[in-house]
């Protein structure tokens, strides 16, 4: 699909804070003038969980919010340790910036449980995560010796479409809809399902299992990233809309 006059219009449903990040991101690639809609289909709740009485050797977490649900807390113990594995570089980031000391598997679930077997941390563990999680990581890693301990706390819980997505959606413009998780996939097909014939639909998928929930929906057109990170899916829209033609 080259590009000629104009881009598709792109609508984010990631929370605020991704979305309006990954936009900026969008708009150094593509060009200021890129139509950006934001409508989150998920919002964090942060919960008050107890901390296990168990001393962790290190924290894993699987995405930023954990994190900043980890740096909430007003009631966590003061001893945990530092060493916290990081699903991505975005997490690793933001658990930097809480005072932690991240070590990042570049990837998906699936790495970050390659890297923590690989490194050899024998635990126990403390993986905190929300309610809605994907990949069975603190149950993995206790399968393979190496005990850890699951802490929920936070919850995403559903938003419905603003008004101006649903606009959008129901117009006749290309709308692309990057989606970051199989839930948000879910979640979106759930709720543009109810709109009516909808505007033609490019879905970025993050990775396959991002895509699985798509398959089988009439019309739409699915780009998969190379890898499991945002900048992958970028580069596999630049590739989809014909890179050469790229402002």
């Amino acid at each position: 699909m080259a590009i000629q006059s104009r881009l598709p219009a792109f609508l984010l449903t990631r929370p605020t804070a991704q979305s309006t990040r990954f936009a900026a991101s969008l708009r150094k690639r593509f060009g200021e003038d890129l139509a950006i809609i934001i409508s989150p289909l998920i919002a964090p709740r942060f919960l008050a969980a107890s901390f296990p009485g168990t001393n962790p050797t290190a924290l894993v977490f699987t995405s930023e919010t954990g994190v900043e649900a980890f740096a909430r807390h007003q009631n966590r113990p003061s001893d945990l340790p530092q060493r916290a594995y990081c699903v991505g570089g975005r997490t690793a980031k933001v658990a930097r910036l809480a005072g932690l000391v991240p070590i990042s598997a570049q990837g998906d679930a699936a790495d970050l449980i390659a890297l923590i077997l690989q490194d050899g941390a024998r635990g126990p563990l403390l993986h905190i995560c929300g309610a809605q999680t994907r990949g069975n990581v603190a149950q993995t890693l206790t399968d393979a010796g190496h005990p850890t301990t699951a802490l929920i706390l936070y919850e995403q819980e559903e938003q419905p479409l603003t008004p101006q997505a649903k606009a959008l959606l129901s117009g006749e413009r290309p709308v692309v809809v990057p989606l970051f998780s199989p839930r948000s996939a879910t979640l979106f097909l759930a709720q543009v399902g109810c709109l009516g014939p909808p505007a033609p639909l490019i879905c970025a998928a993050l990775s396959q299992a991002v895509a699985e929930p798509l398959a089988g929906f009439d019309g739409l057109t699915l780009c998969l990233a190379a890898k499991p990170n945002a900048a992958a899916l970028i580069d596999s829209l630049a590739v989809f809309f014909d890179a050469p033609h790229v402002p």
